[in-house]
This record gives structure tokens, sequence and C-alpha cells, in this order.
């Protein structure tokens, strides 16, 4: 089992990562792996604070792509692949559909290009379920209180963000939930509850 959550910032996908993953260990006996993008490994970590708060420099969308792939590669190689390998349920908070959009749909870098990129980054791996937590783009921003670099790019940026989201879970229906993200943390963690994959948890569950 491979769960995605996806959404803009301040959606509350972060949280709800968390509490899917308390849930699974709880109520379905998983063993289970959270990670979030960019980050996961220390040289993940290194690039997320590079990434987020980068100083004075600027940093173009090229570079960021190619940062953030590298960030992913390492995070799959290391930590999801054996994870999986080894039958453990893992939660990551974004993956390669947060490239698609943030550097692809919002700021013009060709989405195919990063797709092909992203089977690079994370060969063989494949997405069980995406959780798109949708929300209003003036909701969400009301909810940052030290906004990184990623989110001081404002509310038109934003609103292209979800927009893009949007429109990969239209391609991609049979692949993604998409979440109301209004309401109380609890009330969001039942909607994804009750869009869990049924089947597949036998292998994921202790022994």
């Amino acid at each position: 089992m491979f769960l995605v959550f996806e959404g803009i910032d301040g959606s509350g996908k972060s949280s709800q990562a968390r509490l899917l993953e308390e849930y699974l260990r709880k109520n379905r006996s998983a063993r289970t792996l959270l990670v979030r993008e960019p980050g996961g490994t220390p040289l993940g970590e290194k690039v997320r604070e590079l990434i987020l708060h980068p100083g004075e420099e600027e940093i173009g969308p090229e570079t960021e792509l190619f940062l953030f792939m590298a960030a992913r590669a390492q995070l799959v190689r290391t930590k999801i692949q054996p994870a999986l390998e080894a039958g453990r349920a893992v939660i990551s908070d974004r993956f390669l559909w947060s490239s698609v959009v943030y550097q692809g749909l919002s700021t013009g870098l060709l989405p195919q290009e990063i797709l092909r990129m992203g089977r690079l980054a994370a060969p063989g791996i494949s997405v069980t379920k995406t959780f798109l937590i949708d929300i209003d783009p003036e909701m969400a921003f009301r909810r940052v209180r030290e906004p990184n670099r990623m989110e001081k790019r404002g509310i038109e940026f934003q609103r292209r963000v979800r927009e893009g989201f949007l429109s990969l879970a239209e391609k991609f229906k049979n692949r993604v939930a998409v979440i109301d993200g209004r309401g109380s943390q609890e009330a969001v963690h039942a909607r994804v509850v009750s869009h869990l994959p049924t089947h597949g948890w036998s292998r994921c569950s202790s022994p």
C-alpha cells in the first residue's frame, strides 16, 4: 500500500497524513511508514531547508524541480522502496503530483517531462491511492501563520495550484479521492477513511 496526500499549502494534508498513519496502525494492524516531501532522509531534509529557506538567492523553477527530484530519488531508494518490499503501508505527504503542479502546470514547465523525470526518480513505484485534500485557497491562506517561500507566492499562485491538482484528479479518476477539506480535522479524516482501498491489507498487517 502506497498512499499519497496532495493539496495546496494550508489544505491540512499533513495533519491528515498523520491521522491516517495512526488509524492504520490502530485499526488495521498495519506496519506503517510516514514520510514527507521534500524530506524524509538526512539529504532530503537538507534539500527541504534549501528549497523553503534559500536566503537571498532566487531559485528558478528548473532548479527547484531538480532539487525536488533529487530528494525524491533518495527517499524512494532508502525509505519507500524497502518499506513496500517489506509489506508495510507507506503514507507520503506529497509525491510526484506536487512536482507536476507546482513546477509544471503552475509555472510553465512541461508536465510530461516532469512525469518522465519522476519515473527515473521513482522507478517501479506505483501509488495505490492519492487523497487530494481540496479547499478554497483563501481559506487555506488564512491557516498559514508563518509562511515559507512556497506559501509566500500568494493567493493567485495557490489558485493555479488548486486548478492543477483538480485537473489531474479529473484525468486519473480511478486513482484519486478528492476530499472536501472543510470542517474539523476529525470530519476530514472520516472522509479520508471512507475512501480507503478495501483490498491488500493482509500483506500490510503485522505477523
